[in-house]
């Protein structure tokens, strides 16, 4: 009996329905096409990703069935590995096209590509890529990247206008559901993280653009503040609800009739910064694992589990540091700002190496991107070579951003009851202060586990001068002419 022939849209980072060109291409054809998504169990044992990215594309993908109902057709997801997910389709179909994105990922996902593509070659499968977000796959330099990025994001979106014959229907899916090991889609509800899909996605961006935007540049390095005036689309970006165009394109219309042009404007500048990033770690995926400037690799720092595991817990004694672990651990947002100050004091003050920081950060942000997770460890280290060394004085910050303490007092409730004169730095209570107060330094709140001022000052000194190392600037040349465009400094 001769198979039926039918084509594959194989979701990744594209989950959504509008402006997703691999649908676009696949409904133009003739041939019913079977939307698929695998919850490849490598990626899910890898150390990158945590439960709270599975729920946010199971709430994505149940959102793109919601929307498909009308349509007799469903997204089949299913928990294996793609080529052999692949495999047991072409036991009842015959596979003429894939089609799918080309993902800025990790290492794992590019050698995966790699191997369903000579998987493709080898069984005579047609295997069509389009261009993600503007992210241009095999430059060689970046002369006229901008140019190239700007016509693509001024480009007509690919519409979602399909009709039920486009797709395997439900009930064939339904089958196939019966020999394979078919993932459930139900996540418990949490209200204290965002919930996946485009729906929700747009409904963030419509309500950054009609009450948000107002405040975004003046509330955007406030702890507090930044949850409500920035976009938070981030995570909707990350995993593909909305296109990078869909947000551009809304917000350029916007700001025709708006009455807050620039801070549109520094709004959409971070999209192009995000790009930006994104496109370095394409051209330089070497940065997944060792510092973008070959004069850093030298650099050795000794590994203090100690110290990692009371940043992680939120237990340093800072209690900025502390208050902004903990948040993000419990919530998977925080603002650029304190991202990077965490950062910085895990990389100069507790002076250890920002691979160890990788894994938990990426765990714990919802809108964990590798493009832009990896040069941005980087830069707060100072290991790029070509951007300004910034070593973030969480006191400081904490005075200027968290003035009320009110951030810290919610995150680190030990503190709630101390005098605001000691919630930024209740190290400093005497004998008797800590008496009056029912409170000891150490018992109720840990002491600080290193010297500010005295790491600080090694950090700088010995980055100082590293950057004065031969090979460190024969690299920044390096990095300058590949990626002509200088980074976009300390966007947040």
């Amino acid at each position: 009996m001769q198979k039926k022939q039918i084509n594959v849209v194989w979701f990744k980072r594209d989950l959504r329905l509008q402006d997703n060109e691999a649908i676009f291409n696949a409904v133009k054809t003739a041939t019913p096409t079977l939307l698929l998504y695998v919850f490849e169990k490598s990626l899910e044992n890898d150390p990158h990703y945590s439960q709270r990215h599975w729920n946010f594309i199971k709430q994505s993908l149940v959102d793109i069935n919601k929307q498909l109902k009308k349509l007799n057709t469903h997204v089949l997801a299913i928990s294996s590995e793609v080529a052999h997910v692949f495999n047991t389709l072409q036991e009842i179909y015959k596979i003429d096209s894939v089609f799918s994105h080309q993902e800025t990922g990790l290492k794992i996902t590019y050698e995966r590509d790699k191997t369903f593509k000579r998987f493709c070659k080898n069984n005579q499968i047609n295997w069509v890529e389009n261009i993600n977000n503007g992210i241009f796959r095999g430059l060689k330099n970046r002369t006229d990247w901008v140019s190239k990025w700007e016509k693509y994001m001024n480009e007509p979106q690919f519409i979602f206008d399909a009709k039920a014959e486009n797709f395997l229907p439900s009930e064939a899916i339904v089958e196939l559901e019966k020999i394979v090991e078919k993932t459930a889609l139900e996540t418990i509800p949490d209200a204290v993280f965002q919930k996946g899909g485009s729906t929700m996605g747009y409904k963030y961006l419509e309500n950054f653009l009609d009450e948000r935007y107002h405040n975004y540049s003046s509330h955007i390095s406030s702890p507090v503040l930044a949850r409500r005036s920035c976009s938070r689309l981030s995570p909707y970006i990350a995993w593909g609800n909305l296109s990078s165009r869909q947000v551009l394109q809304k917000a350029a219309t916007f700001r025709l009739t708006c009455s807050h042009k620039k801070q549109i404007d520094s709004f959409v500048s971070r999209l192009t910064w995000q790009a930006h990033f994104i496109q370095k770690f394409e051209m330089e995926e070497i940065m997944e694992f060792e510092s973008i400037n070959k004069g850093f690799h030298s650099l050795k720092k000794k590994i203090n589990p100690t110290y990692i595991e009371a940043w992680k817990k939120g237990q340093t004694g800072f209690p900025l540091i502390d208050a902004c672990m903990r948040c993000l651990n419990e919530t998977g947002y925080l603002n650029f700002r304190m991202r990077a100050m965490l950062v910085s004091f895990f990389t100069h003050n507790l002076w250890q190496p920002w691979q160890e920081a990788t894994q938990h950060l990426s765990q714990m942000f919802l809108d964990f991107e590798p493009g832009i997770h990896f040069p941005q460890l980087q830069m707060q280290a100072g290991e790029t070579g070509i951007n300004m060394l910034r070593i973030y004085n969480p006191i400081k910050n904490s005075h200027e951003y968290d003035p009320n303490g009110e951030f810290i007092k919610k995150w680190v409730p030990e503190l709630r009851h101390l005098p605001i004169a000691f919630v930024h730095e209740p190290y400093k209570m005497t004998y008797l202060d800590q008496k009056f107060n029912d409170f000891e330094i150490g018992i109720h709140y840990p002491k600080p586990i290193v010297n500010l001022e005295r790491t600080r000052k090694f950090a700088s000194d010995f980055l100082w001068k590293m950057k004065k190392n031969p090979l460190v600037r024969e690299e920044n040349a390096r990095i300058l002419r590949l990626h002509t465009m200088a980074d976009i400094g300390d966007s947040e």
